[in-house]
């Protein structure tokens, strides 16, 4: 492949993308790439695999697709954290009273 004309693809493609950061879908290629992958890439990475035949950018219903499930993961990301950050004691009956009357007496309390 000539490079001269390979860069001047390169430079065509990433100057007709506006957008900073684009949704590409993948091809499938013949060294195993899968097809149908969808990712979020910078202009010039989205340009490189669309001009090597790697990916294509991504109709408007697979950006909202897209976002749509990488705004679920974004949830279920922040609850499996917080579910870890939560942290439950079991205490029985007697051991509850226990703590309830020691921590009356300790303030002078009567129990």
């Amino acid at each position: 492949m000539d490079l001269k004309v390979y860069y001047r693809k390169l430079r065509e493609t990433e100057g007709s993308i506006r957008e900073p950061y684009v949704v590409v879908v993948s091809l499938a290629t013949p060294d195993g790439g899968k097809a149908g992958v969808m990712s979020e890439t910078p202009r010039d990475v989205a340009a490189r695999l669309i001009v090597n035949g790697q990916a294509r950018l991504a109709s408007e219903e697979e950006r909202q697709e897209y976002a749509l499930r990488a705004e679920r993961a974004r949830k279920e990301a922040e609850q499996a954290a917080l579910a870890e950050r939560i942290q439950v004691m079991v205490v029985s009956d007697a051991e509850g009273r226990r703590g309830r009357i020691a921590g009356r007496e300790m303030k002078g309390q009567p129990a």
